[in-house]
């Protein structure tokens, strides 16, 4: 309870900090593009017309709702890869500031994910829009849509715990963790429908894939119109608090240590 007190004290000293960082990583996003921020909504929208002109030729069926479908994958899964791809190179990239002033080094983790939080919810606008164009009509569920996020937000956190850690002391890990983030993408039909996988037998894939999870009842709450499915829900929640955990754990036994190898 001591030490949970004390994270909750420095926690609410340095917020100050906190907010300046993540002003700071959203600023440099975007420092050397004309449009800067705007490109938060341009970005998913030309992604979405792309995936939809060449996926859609496969898989659309004459449904006119298929680019919601593939920008809520694409959405949910880009602020996964981009929040724990930041988190990575969060602290072995302040290194010099680490070196010259002491600050929890958490500090660097959490707003390095904040700041993809804050950009990815910027760019839920482009979703409402294309969803009020295609007519697809809101529901009561839609008020469940928080949900999936603030589990892939904590799962974020704890991922990006885990891997700042790992990268201080083996710097091959931002390298690995492309490639896993590419077959995590491509576990989480994003531009494909899960029901021929799952006829065929290889549904399991999404059943082990808690990024998926999010994204299936985020689409349930906002195209779908249906209850989330509990049992994503909870496993999803369950692997979310987790990784938050054992990133907590291994960060706090290992930045002592951070110094001897920045």
């Amino acid at each position: 309870m001591g030490k949970a007190k004390q994270i909750v004290k420095n926690f609410t000293k340095y917020n100050n900090l906190l907010y300046e960082l993540v002003k700071k990583n959203i600023k440099l996003k975007y420092r050397r593009s004309y449009l800067g921020i705007l490109w938060t909504l341009i970005e998913p929208l030309l992604t979405m017309i792309v995936l939809t002109i060449v996926f859609g030729t496969f898989f659309n069926k004459g449904t006119k709702q298929f680019p919601v479908y593939v920008l809520t994958g694409r959405l949910l899964f880009s602020f996964f890869q981009s929040a724990t791809k930041a988190g990575l190179k969060s602290v072995s990239g302040n290194a010099s500031m680490i070196k010259k002033v002491y600050v929890p080094k958490y500090i660097y983790v959490v707003s390095s994910v904040v700041s993809n939080f804050l950009i990815f919810l910027i760019s839920l606008v482009v979703l409402v829009g294309v969803a009020v164009v295609l007519k697809v009509e809101p529901t009561i569920y839609l008020s469940q849509a928080w949900i999936p996020l603030i589990i892939l937000f904590v799962m974020s956190l704890g991922t990006s715990l885990i891997l700042a850690t790992l990268s201080v002391f083996f710097r091959d890990v931002e390298y690995i963790w492309g490639v896993a983030c590419m077959l995590v993408m491509y576990a989480s039909a994003i531009f494909y429908p899960v029901e021929k996988i799952i006829k065929s037998g290889k549904g399991w894939v999404f059943n082990i894939n808690p990024v998926y999870m999010c994204i299936a009842n985020f689409r349930n709450s906002v195209l779908y119109g249906v209850p989330m499915n509990m049992q994503y829900c909870v496993l999803s929640a369950g692997i979310a608090v987790v990784l938050l955990v054992i990133g907590m754990v291994l960060f706090y036994k290992k930045q002592d240590d951070f110094i001897l190898y920045l």
